[in-house]
């Protein structure tokens, strides 16, 4: 059975990194970016980070600029953004795509575990499913992430358990991440 260890990314710096590195810890798996109007996802993240990483936790972080072209610049100007904005001290990934052709096997892979099941009710949950099928139509049926800040729950073992849209409550993501701990 495939599991996210099965797994190589990109570093910033262009390394490869196997994902077996992180086997036996909690991973909360994002697409990020620098523009979003869920940008400040980041100062809650970076506090779950900082609050549950001696407990096993991890936040695996890949910047996208699929969205409207929400994640500009080079993979060091989104982290000099990302630490100096937010003081962001969890890993980060080089830049890369989430959906189409070229999107990365792991966010393909998550996606197919954790397909997506709308972004909720409410005014802003309706505003963004609009803004989401406009982009992801030229992705078709390879629109797998449909928006920046989706998230993605992995346990110990290296299975996806659960998958949180950007419009989900922070506090919800946390409650998941403890109780997976």
């Amino acid at each position: 059975m495939k599991t996210v260890y099965d797994f190589k990314v990109k570093d910033r710096q262009g390394n490869e990194v196997s994902l077996s590195d992180y086997r036996g810890k909690v991973l909360l798996i994002v697409n990020t970016a620098t523009g979003c109007g869920f940008t400040p996802h980041h100062d809650p993240l970076e506090e779950m980070y900082r609050d549950l990483k001696d407990r096993g936790f991890e936040i695996l972080d890949f910047p996208c600029n699929q969205f409207a072209g929400q994640a500009p610049g080079s993979d060091e100007e989104i982290h000099d953004f990302c630490t100096i904005k937010f003081g962001t001290d969890f890993p980060q990934f080089a830049k890369i795509d989430v959906n189409g052709d070229d999107a990365d096997p792991l966010f393909v892979y998550l996606a197919t575990e954790k397909p997506f099941d709308g972004f909720g009710k409410g005014i802003k949950n309706s505003f963004l499913s609009k803004f989401s099928k406009k982009n992801n139509k030229k992705f078709g049926d390879k629109a797998y992430i449909k928006w920046n800040f989706t998230k993605f729950l992995v346990d110990r073992e290296g299975g996806v358990i659960a998958r949180f849209e950007p419009t989900v409550d922070m506090k919800e993501v946390r409650k998941a991440v403890e109780s997976a701990l």
